[in-house]
């Protein structure tokens, strides 16, 4: 331990808290751990304090062991937030998005309903949690594309051969002979090309994937779930504007024009849109 820190053993529960966030703000990771341990092995019921040296587990990349604090204050207090959101972040990094998502999008909903302000950390992180998902997702479905088109290509080349062979068999080597493997070959490239073209237009639509900017909400940018519109004439999310005029101030985000809640307007027009956008592109959901 460094020289100017005292002596730790007389030190209570919350005293070795404190030398361990005081350690934490310095970004002395290790030492802090050794604060928070102590403290844990003097009152193990506190949540906090594992929550504590989770996010310095978190900060020295050790995601197995911020996991499993997370999880022992989690057992202690399902509701606490900061259980969630750090245990979100080490699933992230361990590529359990699945889990990591679950806890991220539980830690944004307690944090609302605790009406405690982390700024965009929350939300921007299940964001990425929700995009890196999809990326491996798609890459998936693109090998298994390839995959099936590849092995499509292959039964056309072996159903060419058969029939070329079994031809060649029974009439021998003749003209009309010569006429059916040419008639045999023409189906089988026009197969090959409708295949082909069919997957080259598929990759041409996963190129062109995005979600158009008006499907989209002006505060949190992700696409719109409960459309409404303003006295402006500006449709936002319901959820983020009500956190806006509670967090922020009773105005219109865009215009800054004096809005409260009884203001808002259900856009139930743009609510289609969205709906029938997502009926066509599934891929969005979880975008």
């Amino acid at each position: 331990m460094s020289k100017h820190m005292y002596s730790t053993a007389n030190l209570s529960d919350k005293d070795l808290k404190e030398q361990g966030n005081r350690l934490y703000n310095l970004r002395k990771y290790e030492e802090a751990i050794n604060c928070y341990s102590k403290a844990i092995i003097k009152n193990p019921d506190v949540a906090h304090y594992f929550t504590n040296r989770a996010l310095c587990y978190l900060k020295l990349l050790k995601w197995e062991q911020a996991c499993m604090d997370c999880r022992r204050a989690l057992d202690m207090d399902s509701n606490l937030v900061k259980g969630h959101f750090f245990l979100g972040q080490a699933l992230f990094e361990s590529d359990n998005y699945d889990e990591a998502i679950k806890h991220l999008q539980r830690a944004n909903d307690l944090a609302k309903e605790q009406k405690m302000n982390f700024g965009d950390d929350i939300a921007s992180q299940l964001r990425a949690a929700r995009k890196k998902r999809f990326s491996v997702q798609e890459e998936k479905r693109i090998a298994q594309e390839i995959e099936l088109q590849s092995y499509l290509n292959k039964l056309i080349e072996r159903d060419r051969e058969m029939r070329i062979q079994e031809v060649q068999n029974e009439e021998g080597d003749n003209e009309t002979t010569k006429q059916t493997i040419q008639n045999i070959n023409e189906t089988c490239e026009n197969y090959l090309n409708e295949l082909n073209q069919l997957f080259a237009k598929i990759d041409d639509r996963r190129r062109k994937r995005e979600v158009p900017d008006y499907l989209c909400g002006k505060i949190s940018f992700e696409i719109l779930q409960e459309p409404v519109i303003t006295p402006s004439g500006i449709t936002y999310d319901k959820k983020d504007l009500e956190e806006h005029l509670q967090r922020v101030g009773h105005f219109d985000p865009v215009t800054r024009v004096k809005l409260t809640q009884d203001q808002l307007i259900p856009n139930f027009a743009m609510k289609e849109v969205v709906d029938a956008f997502l009926t066509e592109n599934e891929w969005a959901l979880d975008y």
